[in-house]
C-alpha cells in the first residue's frame, strides 16, 4: 500500500512532465513566430530609438498626400464654379484622405508626446501635470532642455504668464537631474518631430478648409470654413461628423486646462473648436455654455444635410445660422416691465347688499366672540395650552393667559342677547300652580340655567272670566237653566 508521500511525488512526476510539454510548445511556438516574423512588434517596443515608436513621417501614404496638399496650396485652383465636387472626382478623395491623415496624425503626436514624456521625466517630472497640451509640452521641453536655472529661458509666448509662474517657482524645487547628451539628443528630435507633424496637420486643416465652401457648405455656413474643416479633420470626414451626437461635437478639439490654483470664474470648460466660432466670441459670458450647446446641435444638422448632399447652395445652413442669432438675441432681452394693475372700475349701480336694522342684527347674531378671538389668538414667545397637551389637539390660543388661570372670558350681555332672555324669561317653565306634592319652584331656562320663580305669579296676573274662574278654588261650577 503506497504511502502519503509516494502519491505526491507520484503527482510532482507528472507535473514535471507537462512541464517540459508545455516549454517544447512554447519553443515550438517561438520558432514560429521567427519564421513569420511576429517578432517584428515586439521590437518596435524599444522607446530608445524613436524611429522604432513613430513610423508616420516616414511612410509612403503620409509623403503622397502631404505633396498633393502641397502642389493644391501652391496652385490655388478656383473652385467656386465647380459647384458641387462629386465623390468620384480626385479632389475630393485627397480631401477624404487628408480628413484620415489627420487623423493619424493627432495620434502619432500623442505617441510622440509619451517618448517625450519618459525621456524628460528625469529631469522635470513636474512638467507633465503642468503643461498638458503635446504641442505646448514639446515646445516648453525644447525651450529648457538640460537648463537649472528657468529664469535664463525665456518662455514668453510658449505658455500663459500664470503658468509660467508655476514652472519657474517649481523647476527651483524638483527632485531631477539634467540628462545625459545622448537622451538629451533623442528627447529635441523627438520635440521637432512632434512640431513638424503639427505644421503638416495645420497644412492639411489649410487645404480642407479652402475647400470647404463646396465639400460642406451648410456646416462652412453656421461655424466657418475654418472651424468646420478642423471639426471634419478631428471626426474623421464628414460622414463621421454627421453620424456624431451634437454632445461630441461640441467636445472635439477640447483641451485640458489646468488653472495651478487660479480661479476657474472666466474659464469655459467642456468647450472644443466651437469656442472659435464668431457667435460664440460675439455671446456674452453669462450665455456661452447655451450658446455652445445651441451651435453643436446645429452643426450636427448642417453636418448631416452636408453629407447626403441635400443643399448644394447652403441655404440650410443660413438659415440656421440666423436662427441662432436670433435665439441669442432673445437671450438678452431684458424681462417684460411689471405693468401697474389698476384700480377696478366703481359701480354705478346699487349694490344688492341690504342694510338696515335687519342686516345689523343679523350681523351682530353671527359675529364672532371674543372667545373665539382670543382662540384663534397667539401670543409671541408663550406656548399655548391645548386639549390634549403637548400641542396636541385644539389650541387654546391665548385662552387663559389673561391671569385669572380659568379658560373662560367675561363677555358683556348684547341687546340681542337681552331681549331674548327677557324672551324666554315671559315663560313659564315651572309648574302650574296645583297643590300635588311634585310641585317646585325651581324652573330651568336656557339662559340663566336653574331658577327659582314663583308658580303663582301668572296666575295672580290672570284676570277675570273663563280662564280666572275655571280652574278657581273658590268658584263653582254653574248650572245653567234653560226655559
Amino acid at each position: 500500500m503506497a504511502t502519503l508521500a509516494d502519491s505526491f511525488l507520484a503527482d510532482l512526476d507528472e507535473l514535471s512532465d507537462n512541464e517540459a510539454d508545455v516549454i517544447d510548445e512554447e519553443n515550438l511556438d517561438v520558432d514560429q513566430m521567427e519564421e513569420d516574423g511576429d517578432l517584428a512588434d515586439i521590437e518596435a517596443l524599444n522607446y530608445d530609438d524613436l524611429d522604432n515608436v513613430s513610423k508616420l513621417q516616414k511612410s509612403r501614404r503620409y509623403v503622397e498626400i502631404m505633396q498633393k496638399v502641397e502642389d493644391a496650396l501652391e496652385k490655388e485652383s478656383d473652385v467656386t464654379n465647380k459647384g458641387v465636387v462629386l465623390e468620384d472626382e480626385p479632389e475630393y478623395q485627397l480631401i477624404v484622405d487628408c480628413n484620415a491623415l489627420s487623423v493619424d496624425i493627432e495620434n502619432e503626436i500623442v505617441i510622440i508626446h509619451n517618448f517625450i514624456r519618459d525621456k524628460y521625466r528625469l529631469k522635470f517630472p513636474e512638467l507633465e501635470s503642468l503643461v498638458h497640451h503635446p504641442i505646448d509640452y514639446a515646445r516648453v521641453v525644447k525651450k529648457i532642455g538640460n537648463e537649472i536655472d528657468l529664469t535664463l529661458v525665456d518662455l514668453e509666448g510658449l505658455l500663459p504668464s500664470a503658468i509660467i509662474m508655476v514652472v519657474s517657482v517649481t523647476a527651483s524645487t524638483t527632485s531631477g537631474k539634467p540628462l545625459p547628451e545622448d537622451v538629451l539628443q533623442k528627447t529635441v528630435e523627438a520635440c521637432d518631430r512632434a512640431l513638424a507633424l503639427d505644421s503638416a496637420k495645420k497644412k492639411v486643416l489649410d487645404f480642407v478648409e479652402s475647400r470647404m465652401g463646396y465639400i460642406a457648405p451648410n456646416l462652412s455656413a453656421v461655424v466657418g470654413s475654418a472651424v468646420a474643416a478642423k471639426l471634419m479633420g478631428t471626426a474623421g470626414g464628414l460622414s463621421s461628423l454627421a453620424k456624431m451626437p451634437a454632445c461630441n461635437v461640441q467636445l472635439l478639439g477640447a483641451k485640458r486646462k489646468n488653472l495651478a490654483g487660479f480661479s476657474t470664474a472666466t474659464s469655459q470648460f467642456h468647450v472644443g473648436y466651437i469656442e472659435q466660432t464668431e457667435l460664440f466670441q460675439s455671446t456674452p459670458p453669462s450665455l456661452r455654455m447655451r450658446a455652445c450647446r445651441l451651435l453643436a446641435a446645429k452643426s450636427t444638422l448642417a453636418a448631416r444635410v452636408d453629407s447626403i448632399n441635400g443643399d448644394p447652395v447652403g441655404k440650410t445652413g443660413r438659415s440656421l445660422r440666423e436662427e441662432i442669432r436670433k435665439k441669442i438675441e432673445k437671450w438678452q432681452e431684458p424681462p417684460p416691465a411689471k405693468q401697474p394693475k389698476p384700480l377696478p372700475v366703481p359701480d354705478s349701480e346699487p349694490k344688492k347688499k341690504r342694510g338696515g336694522r335687519r342686516l345689523r342684527k343679523m350681523k351682530e347674531r353671527y359675529a364672532i366672540t371674543d372667545m373665539r378671538k382670543l382662540a384663534n389668538r397667539m401670543q409671541f414667545g408663550i406656548p399655548e395650552e391645548s386639549s390634549l397637551g403637548d400641542g396636541l389637539g385644539e389650541g387654546y390660543g391665548m385662552l387663559g393667559q389673561a391671569g385669572s388661570g380659568k379658560l373662560r372670558v367675561s363677555v358683556g350681555q348684547s341687546k340681542l342677547a337681552a331681549k331674548v332672555a327677557k324672551k324666554f324669561k315671559e315663560k313659564s317653565y315651572g309648574s302650574s300652580g296645583a297643590t300635588s306634592g311634585l310641585t317646585s319652584s325651581l324652573a330651568f331656562t336656557p339662559v340663566q340655567g336653574i331658577e327659582l320663580s314663583n308658580p303663582q305669579a301668572l296666575a295672580n296676573q290672570l284676570g277675570s272670566g273663563t280662564q280666572s274662574t275655571y280652574f278657581s278654588d273658590t268658584g263653582t261650577f254653574s248650572k245653567i237653566k234653560r226655559t
